[in-house]
């Protein structure tokens, strides 16, 4: 998205606020001749599973996930709130094609709760692919959630398990924090990211999506189909230079 694109999306969320809650920085960003957004008192980042299995010699590699690295830890030094997430599986987890008889990674099979994926085992509990990347650099970040340790059912989102009924209590814990807008980033953009955007939108957080902070997976044309979800469902869209960083 250009600049010229994102200031249409600003305005165009400025005249829809009344009906989804957009914040007022929006028409005040506009007002200053300026895009510039500054995280506050009640913004939260969310950095959503940048692990080691997530990056390039990891067992389930997102394609540049290792570049977003530096510009997370910048990103993160200007916010006063910072949350971590981690995927934390068991080695038998229902996700891991492994588990499946002629089973292959990325083929589905249908569970209780709907389509499952199936992956490369990956982000095993206390393995060092399920750490978080070295060069991860945020001392300041408040809370890690982990997800996907339940061994039956799979985990994308850092507010719900894949079930939609398993809460992980990030939306609680950022109630108490009276946080009310979300900023997220991080591995990957179409399953762990936008489900966690979708997810704050459900629990009434205004939610915003940092592009070039993330990378995709884009499998079978998931990453469009998941820019498409995120923007009906009033995610915003944005990129770094969009943010006034420290």
């Amino acid at each position: 998205m250009n600049d010229s694109s994102r200031r249409r999306f600003l305005t165009g969320a400025g005249t829809l606020a009344a009906s989804v809650a957009m914040p007022s920085w929006i028409g005040q960003a506009l007002a200053a001749g300026s895009i510039k957004i500054k995280p506050g008192a009640h913004d939260a980042l969310l950095v959503i599973d940048v692990q080691n299995c997530f990056v390039p010699g990891g067992s389930l590699a997102v394609k540049g996930g290792d570049e977003i690295v530096p510009l997370i830890n910048r990103i993160a030094r200007s916010f006063e709130n910072v949350v971590l997430t981690q995927d934390w599986h068991t080695a038998d987890h229902v996700s891991f094609a492994s588990q499946h008889d002629s089973k292959k990674p990325f083929e589905t099979i249908d569970l209780d709760y709907g389509t499952q994926v199936l992956w490369p085992d990956h982000c095993v509990q206390g393995t060092q692919g399920a750490e978080l990347v070295g060069g991860i650099d945020i001392p300041h970040a408040q809370l890690i959630i982990r997800k996907g340790f339940h061994r039956e059912v799979d985990s994308y989102s850092a507010f719900l398990e894949a079930d939609r009924k398993t809460e992980t209590g990030l939306a609680g814990y950022l109630r108490g924090r009276r946080i009310d807008r979300v900023f997220l980033c991080g591995l990957a953009t179409d399953y762990c990211v936008a489900w966690s955007a979708l997810d704050a939108r459900k629990f009434g957080f205004q939610a915003v999506v940092i592009e070039d902070a993330s990378r995709g997976i884009d499998l079978n044309g998931s990453l469009a189909a998941a820019w498409q979800d995120m923007k009906k469902a009033r995610v915003g869209r944005i990129k770094s230079t969009d943010l006034q960083l420290a």
